[in-house]
């Protein structure tokens, strides 16, 4: 029996550099702009999905994808610096796209019949609901209220959690992929092939090029395939999905993106503010909450630190705020969150150091500015991202998974509550979005614009769906008995900064902070 047990380990072994040790500088920039690839396709899916229904050109979208990428990389540092300190990026969020719908379709907007009229209305009605909706999470955040919502967590409960930040993504990973396939398929096996068959080989100086950097080799090779097959003429007269997802050229980046932009504040215009659409928004801020904090306790554990305390996470959210209310006064067109795929990519690389996402996030603002450079880049095929996010999304997953090692799985009590929250958090939330792509735009219809938006953004998230079951059942089923099977026996001493000597190491402020902002 020894010989195939596996003691349950606080800290994963299997990495190389943790949150607090940096590789070489030449390979930390390599490491940087990888990550930096990778954070692309979300910044660029976004806008490319919600600019044209605001009513804006080709120069609207790149100038929307700069400020979002401008503000990220801002966000990014913020995050690194002063909120979990976690190697956590920063980036658009899909949590936003439906409130972001409704203030679309809103009648008092799409009365306008100027396209361009109508797009800067409607950013300037974004970004005032943004503003509003920030002040929640900043309240939840430095209040410590989250923190004291957290206290309900246990490793059974997060296990869901975590698991569905990365496997609740499905639709972005194969469905995007088989778009094209020709150009996706080969993406995918390369990436595997580079990451895990070729890993211990070492042809430069005993040095694992192919573990280090998976992603920027098969990009650099699948990207030149594609862009062949574009300039032959592969895709001219096939269907339009086709094109935008296999075409290099598909959204005149390139041609529309000005040499030189500085984003700044209100660029667009004075916000505009309704009750509704704020009301509308601060679903999305819930479920950005709900799904940063997976994604913080993923980042955890591929940076080798420990689960960050309910201090720290309050913390993080509370500058999350302050980022969201950033995309506010910015218009970056949607909210950010934490980006899942580069959480994915400290494990694919086995690299959790916080310097390397601090010099990603300089990477997002330079090229941000520099805008014919970062459209080079943003003009990637979606088929390659969706490849990418095969791999780290279920990575992500199963990190989240990985907790129930501190669990008793030969519990029939755990067995239900896991396979309940795992079935209905993908169930539910796939059930809202097949509503959701019907002329009735969701599966609550009432009046109220701003109430069905609230409940359709709730319930189109999975780890939104699966922290209200796991959550719930956790701590309402045979709690006095369950103590030790849940986790808690392990859990406990993480729930505050000085329960464990190690926290102090990863999550103290810099520049001496501490002594004016002490852990409580």
């Amino acid at each position: 029996m020894a010989d195939i047990a596996h003691p349950p380990m606080d800290q994963l072994q299997d990495l190389e550099y943790c949150i607090d040790s940096n590789p070489p500088w030449p390979e930390t920039i390599l490491l940087a702009f990888q990550n930096y690839i990778l954070v692309l396709g979300t910044s660029v899916m976004i806008p490319t999905l919600l600019v044209p229904q605001m009513g804006g050109s080709d120069g609207d979208k790149a100038r929307v994808i700069q400020t979002l990428l401008f503000v990220g990389g801002i966000n990014t540092l913020l995050q690194a610096l002063f909120g979990t300190r976690l190697p956590a990026i920063v980036g658009g969020s899909f949590a936003f796209v439906v409130p972001i719908a409704y203030i679309i379709n809103d009648s008092s907007l799409q009365r306008i019949h100027d396209p361009h009229v109508r797009f800067i209305q409607t950013m300037r009605a974004i970004q005032g609901a943004l503003i509003i909706a920030a002040s929640i999470q900043i309240i939840l955040g430095f209040s410590q209220v989250w923190g004291l919502f957290s206290r309900f967590f246990s490793p059974l409960g997060m296990a869901p959690v975590v698991g569905l930040v990365g496997l609740g993504l499905f639709q972005r990973g194969f469905p995007a992929l088989g778009n094209c396939i020709e150009i996706g398929l080969p993406m995918l096996l390369l990436v595997i092939g580079l990451s895990q068959y070729l890993k211990h080989v070492k042809p430069l100086r005993d040095f694992p090029i192919f573990e280090r950097f998976p992603v920027l080799i098969s990009v650099a090779i699948v990207w030149l395939f594609s862009v062949i097959l574009t300039v032959s003429g592969a895709y001219r007269g096939k269907p339009l999905a086709t094109q935008i997802s296999c075409r290099t050229d598909r959204e005149n980046l390139i041609s529309t993106a000005p040499w030189f932009m500085f984003p700044y504040p209100l660029q667009w215009g004075p916000p505009t503010f309704s009750a509704g659409h704020s009301f509308a928004m601060m679903s999305a801020v819930l479920v950005s909450m709900v799904e940063s904090t997976g994604a913080y306790k993923a980042a955890s554990r591929l940076a080798i630190a420990t689960p960050p305390p309910a201090y720290v996470l309050s913390r993080g959210i509370g500058w999350q705020g302050i980022g969201l209310l950033l995309d506010g006064l910015f218009g970056t067109g949607t909210g950010s969150t934490v980006s899942v795929e580069n959480v994915g990519l400290l494990g694919l690389t086995r690299v959790g150091s916080r310097r390397v996402v601090q010099i990603s996030a300089g990477f997002m603002i330079f090229f941000s500015m520099l805008g014919k450079f970062g459209a080079v880049f943003a003009s990637i095929p979606f088929a390659i991202f969706a490849a990418l996010y095969c791999i780290v999304f279920g990575l992500v997953g199963s990190v989240g998974l990985s907790f129930l090692q501190f669990t008793n799985m030969n519990s029939m009590r755990n067995l239900f509550i896991t396979g309940l929250s795992l079935f209905l958090g993908i169930s539910i939330p796939q059930f809202f979005d097949e509503y959701w792509g019907l002329p009735r735009r969701g599966l609550v219809h009432s009046n109220a614009g701003w109430f069905n938006a609230f409940l359709n953004t709730i319930f189109m998230s999975a780890p939104v769906v699966g922290l209200i079951i796991a959550v719930v059942l956790d701590n309402t089923l045979e709690v006095d008995k369950s103590n030790k099977d849940r986790g808690m026996a392990w859990w406990i001493k993480f729930r505050t900064f000085r329960g464990d000597n190690r926290n102090e190491e990863f999550y103290t402020l810099p520049f001496n902070l501490n002594r004016f902002f002490p852990p409580t």
